[in-house]
């Protein structure tokens, strides 16, 4: 019975042991448990606030980028405005050359002219007998070398003699009867006219067949 007694001790003993053991363990289990989890919830905290850090800072980075983007292109706006002003310019520059170069040449024709009509009277005027002579083929010469000189720089004659009568072109100063044309047409060339760049310089002067 003792003995029994003794064993049934013992076993209460060994199972109180066993159970504070087991919730030791339980308890270490526990804490480690905790201290992992708050091991991880730390190290969520620092990667979320590392994440918050990095997208201010990128935010901050993107609009300072777009502000320089915005200066860039205010910049290439200029620049394109003040190009296309100066081509303008230039355009107008030249433009401006042009007619000022055009003013100055038609008042040269204008004054040439009459020296080519006078040719043309003078050679006009020479005897069937004469036009071989020296002088006479000297002045045909440089007759026809002022007409290919004034051609090249866009001078040309207006054709008028057996043409409808055009009061762009033409100037009528007479009427005249003819069975070689018909009403309305220049019959007669009086004095030649030109055009310079196909502006006129100068009128033809002619007699028309009347109506």
């Amino acid at each position: 019975m003792a003995e029994n007694k003794k064993v049934m001790e013992e076993e209460a003993v060994d199972t109180k042991e066993t159970k504070a053991e087991q919730t030791c363990e339980e308890t270490k289990d526990t804490k480690e448990t905790a201290a992992e989890e708050a091991k991880e919830t730390a190290a969520e905290e620092k990667d979320t606030k590392k994440e918050e850090k990095s997208e201010k800072k990128g935010a901050f980075g993107k609009k300072k980028k777009d502000k320089k983007d915005e200066q860039i292109e205010d910049l290439n706006d200029r620049l394109k405005r003040q190009m296309a002003e100066f081509d303008n310019f230039r355009k107008r520059t030249e433009k401006e050359k042009a007619q000022m170069f055009d003013m100055g040449a038609r008042t040269i024709i204008e004054k040439i002219l009459p020296v080519i009509d006078n040719f043309e009277r003078g050679l006009a005027a020479v005897p069937e007998e004469q036009k071989d002579d020296a002088f006479v083929t000297g002045m045909d010469k440089v007759y026809k070398q002022m007409l290919t000189e004034l051609d090249a720089i866009g001078v040309k004659p207006i054709e008028a003699l057996g043409k409808e009568f055009d009061p762009d072109l033409h100037n009528a100063v007479m009427q005249v009867e003819s069975e070689e044309y018909e009403p309305g047409t220049v019959a007669q060339e009086l004095q030649k006219g030109y055009t310079y760049k196909d502006n006129v310089v100068r009128h033809s002067m002619v007699a028309v067949v009347s109506e």
